[in-house]
């Protein structure tokens, strides 16, 4: 491709794209292609020199596709995925109860992480306990109880006395 050709299609890409960033990173390989140091590309869009020999290297490497920045990879998670499995196993098959938790029949983000502190060895904050929680796909709700015994028909006689109780 002639260097014609690359001011052209760097252009038409300053033109369609809408993020700012991107634009920035097309124009500065816009001034570099038409002659323009780094000294004066780095004060007209007012980044780095330093920046605008990396966007340079980056376009030379892989053209406008090294421009797009990469997502950045965060931290590493503490569990493994088998260990993140078997959490999800145990959450969903047991009660805290039956894991040596006393008394309690619900799980919470505490009690989950006191388990993975006490059977992992790995520590979480309540928050950090929340996110492994949502990326497992479980959501937090509020246990509503049925009692076996019940006798529906009472239990409807009584939901129109109450009504008719707070009426008046």
């Amino acid at each position: 491709m002639t260097c014609s050709e690359e001011v052209v299609k760097v252009e038409q890409a300053m033109k369609e794209t809408k993020n700012i960033r991107m634009y920035k990173r097309y124009q500065v390989i816009f001034l570099k292609l038409t002659g323009k140091t780094i000294r004066e590309i780095a004060n007209t869009v007012k980044v780095s020199e330093r920046t605008v020999d990396y966007y340079w290297v980056a376009y030379r490497e892989k053209g406008l596709e090294g421009l797009v920045p990469k997502k950045p990879t965060g931290q590493p998670k503490k569990l493994t995925d088998d260990q993140e499995f078997e959490l999800l196993d145990l959450i969903i098959n047991n009660t805290p109860a039956g894991v040596g938790f006393p008394a309690s029949y619900n799980w919470n983000a505490g009690i989950i992480r006191e388990y993975v502190l006490r059977e992992y060895n790995v520590k979480y904050s309540i928050r950090g306990m929340t996110m492994v929680l949502h990326r497992l796909g479980l959501s937090f709700t509020r246990p509503t109880y049925t009692l076996k015994k019940a006798d529906p028909e009472k239990q409807e006689k009584f939901r129109e006395d109450f009504e008719e109780i707070k009426k008046n």
